[in-house]
């Protein structure tokens, strides 16, 4: 990134925030600064890649709060999901041995893995709060490997700009940015307070992405792609695509 000062950003966007063309020419210097989202064009777009672009600069590297063992919630809200698919069941009455983790695009060398393969790269967990849009809360463990270790281990490339994760809760699909694919928080998820990932919170993977809404952190990923084209992502839901709480 150039040397885009927090100062300089923050006085573009007070000094132009007078009209609509003014908050475009600020949000067109953000986007050359690489801190819009990918959907910036459009009606809404200036007002969320300014949004976007503040919360990015203010929170590069911090991380999502992280509590004590006593504050893990008793009874933590799975959230419901639409009817799993007959294949998730063969997989999961098979205890998931057959399941895979793909990771293609632009990786220099693409992978199948087991959730065996998974839990081989170095493990990490944290206890923090899954945040819903609609408003509800909890506080869980969960323990994984930090996506960074295995993208290292793929080997990115260096024009790499986002992840797309991919579920097989009916098509579900997400992407984020590479700054969070490599924030030491974001997990590959595989276990929840010391045990499997129960099948109602994600299991038998999620991701985690702790600094994002909840929305961010997809059940039941099945692939991961690297990418640098904005035009290969999923396509644009009613929720934001950058979500930083």
């Amino acid at each position: 990134m150039s040397q885009l000062s927090r100062r300089k950003l923050v006085t573009t966007v007070l000094g132009t925030a007078a009209g609509a063309s003014g908050v475009a020419v600020a949000a067109r210097l953000a986007d050359r600064q690489g801190l819009s989202p990918p959907e910036w064009h459009g009606i809404y777009g200036p007002g969320d890649t300014l949004t976007c672009a503040a919360q990015k600069l203010l929170t590069r590297n911090s991380m999502a709060r992280e509590f004590s063992r006593d504050l893990i919630s008793k009874a933590p809200f799975a959230n419901k999901v639409a009817p799993l698919s007959g294949e998730f069941k063969r997989l999961q009455a098979g205890g998931f041995a057959d399941w895979r983790l793909v990771i293609d695009g632009m990786v220099a060398r693409p992978a199948s893995l087991s959730l065996a393969d998974i839990r081989g790269y170095p493990s990490a967990s944290q206890i923090t709060q899954v945040t819903c849009e609609e408003g509800w809360s909890y506080v869980a463990e969960w323990i994984g490997a930090p996506l960074f270790h295995v993208l290292n281990a793929v080997g990115i490339l260096p024009e790499a700009k986002y992840v797309v994760y991919d579920s097989m809760d009916k098509g579900w699909a997400d992407s984020i940015d590479m700054a969070d694919a490599l924030h030491p928080q974001t997990f590959l998820t595989y276990g929840m307070n010391g045990g499997e990932l129960p099948v109602g919170f994600g299991g038998p993977l999620r991701i985690r992405v702790p600094r994002q809404l909840g929305y961010k952190s997809v059940k039941y990923i099945t692939r991961l792609t690297v990418t640098s084209s904005s035009k290969e992502l999923p396509a644009p839901s009613s929720y934001s695509w950058y979500a930083g709480i």
